[in-house]
């Protein structure tokens, strides 16, 4: 299996694949047409060097990727958010009145995902790093030892994040999510595996992915246990603050981690990337043939399967 740089997210009844400055969301309708988006997405750090240098281009490009899944899952959802009267409003204006109504519409959705993606980090500092320092706080009534404190708090961590998976797994449309977001990875699959980019080939593919973005947290949760056994501070406040500080890091660390391990195709390698592997059967499912249909779809967009097959001889 070789690198092929494409990568993607499942949104909303569709996925969404980038590969380098162009992306392409598929997005299956409501009258089961397939609609194919493809924009150009420079990301928001412009500086070429900045988004190289490891560790930072680790904490760029989760930021972008997050503004991105954002954006598209916005996107995909448009598709089933307008009701009738809705439309019925918008058939009615001229075309300069829904050029009007349509440049608002941006502009609320560029704040509102501007809001989502603020509020999405915030909630996931509180519920997986505040909230299991603040759990493993009561161990020091009967723990004396730092270090074991600091163990119970990772895997507190650990399980808050695994718990948090499998309640939101069991709604309707999160499954549905996850259908696609098997069929994304069954197409990256099928190409890295050198097979013709078909239905029936895609079918046949691995639902996981070492590069999957499941993988890169459930490392971020893994490496955060290694780094916060190194803080040796008596101030509870300091040693949170210093947690919250090393976010960016372990952040940039998981990533090149993520990296490496969609480069390289070793024991050492895959006996790293199990867990997260693991992890992804909560994450993923086995999608229907329509789903694969939208992912061929995304895929074929932005990427020259075939000519990329013939240079790597895959």
């Amino acid at each position: 299996m070789k690198y092929s740089g494409i990568g993607g997210q499942a949104v909303m009844e569709g996925v969404m694949m980038k590969n380098q400055d162009r992306y392409a969301v598929a997005v299956r309708k409501p009258d089961h047409e397939i609609e194919v988006k493809v924009k150009d997405y420079k990301g928001t750090v412009k500086n070429k060097k900045l988004r190289k240098l490891p560790l930072v281009r680790g904490v760029v490009n989760f930021i972008e990727s997050l503004y991105l899944g954002m954006s598209t899952l916005m996107y995909s959802a448009s598709f089933f958010d307008d009701d009738e009267e809705e439309k019925q409003k918008k058939s009615a204006m001229t075309q300069e009145e829904r050029t009007k109504y349509e440049e608002k519409e941006k502009k609320q959705e560029k704040a509102l995902m501007g809001g989502t993606v603020a509020f999405s980090i915030v909630f996931a500092l509180l519920l997986f790093f505040m909230l299991p320092y603040f759990l493993s706080g009561f161990f020091h009534k009967i723990i004396e030892s730092e270090t074991l404190i600091a163990l119970i708090e990772g895997v507190i961590r650990l399980a808050i994040f695994i718990g948090y998976i499998a309640i939101i797994s069991l709604t309707p449309d999160i499954k549905r999510v996850f259908m696609y977001h098997g069929a994304e990875h069954k197409c990256i699959n099928c190409i890295e595996h050198g097979m013709e980019l078909t239905v029936d080939n895609v079918r046949k593919s691995s639902k996981e992915h070492k590069r999957c973005g499941t993988s890169f947290l459930l490392i971020v949760m893994l490496i955060s246990i290694v780094f916060f056994l190194f803080i040796r501070v008596d101030s509870r406040i300091l040693q949170l603050g210093l947690r919250l500080l090393l976010i960016p890091v372990i952040a940039g660390v998981s990533y090149e981690f993520i990296r490496l391990a969609g480069r390289y195709d070793n024991w050492f390698v895959n006996l790293l990337s199990k867990p997260g592997l693991m992890m992804q059967s909560l994450t993923t499912r086995e999608p229907d043939d329509e789903m694969i249909e939208v992912g061929i779809a995304s895929v074929e967009a932005v990427f020259d399967w075939r000519e990329w097959q013939k240079e790597e001889n895959v």
